[in-house]
């Protein structure tokens, strides 16, 4: 099979040697928000890429200064209380957790900027991440309102430690690439014009090595993170019942107007 560029919108794909596909994620206007055509993309391009005959290992970059900051507001305010949108979204957050994990090839993660939401999923869980030193990551669910589910569960817990998983992800504090590398969330944390550079590199050496040693020894280190599955499905769970109560439509509602919000499971009254 032969992945077509053509069944994609957002998502630009740029074949280099030796194997190596460039993908762009390419809303620049927005910092490459994930709103719902994004986010089924990035849910099913590991698939395309793990039965893509051409492609030995894939990179992935944000266009412009942000890799992806987050979910979109808009897709957000549309889900919240809709179970049809909410049951729709918990499949495809676990395709896309699931796909990455499952792809035979090798992934890695160019984080040139801000990566939030969706973005930081697939920042965190490509097999090598290289990060600008000055790029903000972080999981804010807890900031809008519903709770940390999309990855955060399977995946912060074994780079960073529970103490700093706890502490990130109860609060929603963002943290540096610099830090992420600090503590493990990310191999590598450069100056920002260095960030590419050094993932298509990375790229290159894996697009030239020896294939079945690279994927055998991907799907071994991987198994780490199926053994965490229950966790995730559970956190995905969670997430999505959140987006039925009320709290979500007023952390949307505190992001658009750049205030704190003031969350109705929070008050006295």
């Amino acid at each position: 099979m032969t992945l077509d560029p053509s069944t994609y919108r957002q998502l630009l794909f740029d074949r280099r040697t030796d194997g190596v596909l460039l993908i762009t994620i390419n809303n620049p206007d927005r910092y490459n928000a994930a709103d719902e055509i994004l986010h089924a993309e990035l849910a099913r391009v590991w698939r395309d890429v793990s039965t893509d005959e051409r492609t030995r290992v894939a990179v992935i970059t944000g266009a412009g200064k942000a890799f992806s900051a987050g979910g979109d507001l808009d897709m957000v305010e549309r889900m919240a209380g809709d179970h049809e949108r909410v049951s729709s979204m918990l499949d495809e957050m676990s395709d896309l957790v699931y796909n990455m994990i499952d792809c035979r090839k090798p992934i890695v993660s160019a984080i040139n900027g801000v990566a939030v939401g969706a973005g930081v999923v697939v920042a965190l869980l490509a097999d090598i991440a290289i990060c600008a030193e000055d790029a903000r990551i972080g999981d804010g669910h807890v900031r809008l309102g519903v709770a940390a589910g999309d990855h955060a569960a399977i995946i912060w817990p074994l780079l960073a430690g529970m103490a700093k998983s706890r502490y990130y992800l109860l609060t929603g504090e963002m943290l540096t690439g610099a830090e992420a590398e600090r503590i493990g969330m990310v191999a590598k944390a450069l100056p920002r014009g260095e960030v590419l550079d050094e993932a298509l590199r990375i790229a290159h050496a894996l697009g030239t090595g020896s294939q079945q040693a690279i994927r055998l020894t991907k799907r071994a280190l991987n198994e780490w993170l199926r053994s965490a599955g229950p966790a995730f499905d559970a956190s995905a769970a969670y997430e999505m019942l959140t987006f039925m109560g009320p709290d979500v439509l007023e952390g949307a509602a505190a992001l658009r107007e750049k205030r704190t919000p003031r969350f109705p499971s929070a008050r006295d009254d």
